[in-house]
């Protein structure tokens, strides 16, 4: 009985989510714990059987395993769409997971950079080397606009604007945005690109893609995870770093300065502008980290 659901979810989450085969395994394994846990207390129940106060007692059995709260709300997640397709499919009358919470999230707060940071990291840079000078454009560019790793890879030089300040980038979702870019970001891609970039012999197809590696094509993320990690080791920077670190400061110090939430939104290529608003999180601590070191009442 409960393999036929699972198929007949599979096939909604294949077809009708059009979701990857990962994110299906995911869905179905989280639904093969409710059923273990019916097993477990002798209630094999049937969807239509199912309501809120068992589905109260799974979460309960499900956190005494010992998940963690971020495993706990997937699961709950992955149960509720099973039970919207049941719904939908008529197995169901009433949706028993509907009322079901997900247990409270606390949202980690990433580690930022300061400017002086930053600049201690592209200051290791040995621009004596082809690759430092196209590092120290990427890195600038990183910063100046926050862009992901994986826009900053995939920046075409049919989407630079730079007489106007500006370039396009094509972000989740396949959306583009035109994001300014700052002078300094500018003068290192026109020196990459006219003293450096001018000198590689470019891989068939790759002729668009802005910063290429020695072989001709386009970088990959994981090089520049490489570069930024051995840039922050060399400057004795003990946090941990990645390539969403320069977007993370990126917007920390937009804040910071009083920059509107939603022209920040709108420069990260936020859909929400709920994701955004870590930052005025970050801008908290950063207040109250200042209130701690400078005012005398709070020595």
């Amino acid at each position: 009985m409960w393999l036929a659901h699972k198929k007949g979810f599979k096939a909604y989450l294949q077809l009708e989510k059009s979701l990857s085969d990962n994110s299906v395994d995911a869905y179905l394994h989280d639904l093969d714990k409710l059923t273990t846990f019916l097993d477990e207390t002798d209630e094999l129940l049937t969807p239509s059987q199912i309501n809120l106060k068992i589905l109260e007692s799974f979460t309960r059995w499900v956190s005494e395993l010992g998940m963690t709260p971020g495993s706990q709300a997937r699961i709950i997640s992955g149960l509720k769409s099973f039970f919207k397709y049941c719904l939908q499919e008529q197995i169901i009358q009433i949706d028993p997971s509907s009322l079901l919470e997900s247990p409270k999230l606390k949202r980690a707060l990433p580690d930022v950079l300061s400017f002086e940071e930053i600049e201690l990291m592209i200051s290791k840079l040995d621009l004596s080397k082809p690759e430092g000078g196209r590092n120290k454009a990427m890195l600038e560019t990183l910063y100046s606009c926050g862009l992901r790793v994986s826009e900053l890879v995939n920046l075409r030089i049919s989407s630079l604007f730079l007489d106007v300040g500006f370039i396009k980038v094509i972000g989740k979702g396949d959306k583009e945005r035109l994001v300014p870019i700052g002078s300094d970001a500018i003068k290192f891609i026109n020196i990459y690109r006219n003293d450096i970039r001018v000198h590689i012999n470019i891989s068939a197809g790759n002729d668009d893609f802005l910063f290429l590696n020695r072989r001709g094509a386009k970088l990959s993320r994981v090089m520049i995870f490489l570069i930024i990690k051995g840039l922050a080791k060399q400057a004795g920077i003990n946090k941990t770093i990645s390539p969403h670190t320069f977007r993370h400061s990126f917007a920390t110090h937009l804040v910071e300065g009083g920059a509107d939430l939603r022209a920040v939104q709108e420069m990260l290529g936020h859909e929400s502008i709920t994701t955004t608003e870590i930052y005025t999180h970050l801008d908290r601590e950063y207040l109250r980290d200042t209130l701690h070191q400078f005012h005398p009442a709070f020595k």
